[in-house]
């Protein structure tokens, strides 16, 4: 790869650390900055972060979490690099409009997926992603939910990704990101904040008496279960807070 010449679809469909020499410098500049950013504004660490960066396995896992703010992206990117795991956010397509947020995301990982279709690139774009060890973080709400009462239309790709690489999923949630720009503000606050791990899941735990599909959609149904079970956990210990 080139670092004028590589094109968006050259970061896509090649592993983090085959980038640009100097990109991968700028990369870990960045996210090292970003990084005491988090711990100073959100105060926030990843609980059980054990359960990722101390598996066994050369393959990467699939992180999926429930999404309330774009900060959120920031906080688990570098939480896990800061462990030695490279984590590719899965966005969506539509950012790629703009010039300049494609060669931004395309050079710090992101895949980009068409919502709703079948896009199969960026399926097995995911799924050697994974097999390279890279691991690979799914907002499966598709978009922020900035209130309880947002319509909520849930994307289950993430299970066909662990069926095609055959990796485990791994639910989070996190919470307090929320109150970081409340709805009517622009500037962030300095709130706390929580992230939390729960246990890795794969097509092995579904009942041994489902058929394929139906084992990739108790997957489907049991990660998204947990997840927000997770979540559901952490605002009863911190009331208010979303």
């Amino acid at each position: 790869m080139k670092f004028f010449t590589s094109t968006a679809d050259d970061y896509y469909d090649n592993g983090m650390r085959s980038y640009p020499t100097a990109v991968r410098i700028g990369y870990a500049i960045v996210l090292g900055i970003l990084y005491a950013f988090c711990k100073i504004m959100w105060r926030c660490s990843m609980e059980h972060i054990e359960r990722i960066v101390d598996r066994d396995g050369s393959t990467g896992v699939i992180i999926i979490s429930n999404h309330t703010s774009m900060a959120e992206v920031v906080a688990i990117v570098t939480a896990l690099w800061r462990r030695g795991r490279l984590v590719r956010p899965i966005f969506k397509s539509e950012f790629n409009d703009s010039g300049i947020v494609r060669w931004f995301f395309a050079r710090v990982g992101g895949i980009p997926v068409d919502r709703g279709t079948a896009d199969m690139k960026s399926l097995r774009r995911a799924s050697h992603a994974l097999a390279r060890g890279e691991d690979i973080l799914v907002f499966p709400e598709g978009t922020r939910i900035r209130t309880d009462d947002q319509p909520v239309e849930v994307h289950g790709g993430f299970a066909i990704i662990a069926q095609m690489a055959k990796v485990p999923v791994v639910p989070m949630a996190v919470c307090g990101f929320r109150d970081i720009t409340p709805l009517g503000h622009h500037l962030m606050r300095p709130v706390k904040c929580w992230m939390r791990l729960g246990n890795e899941l794969s097509l092995d735990d579904a009942p041994s008496e489902l058929k394929r599909r139906e084992r990739t959609k108790w997957l489907e149904d049991e990660a998204l279960r947990q997840m927000y079970g997770i979540r559901d956990e952490m605002r009863e210990e911190h009331p208010g807070r979303r």
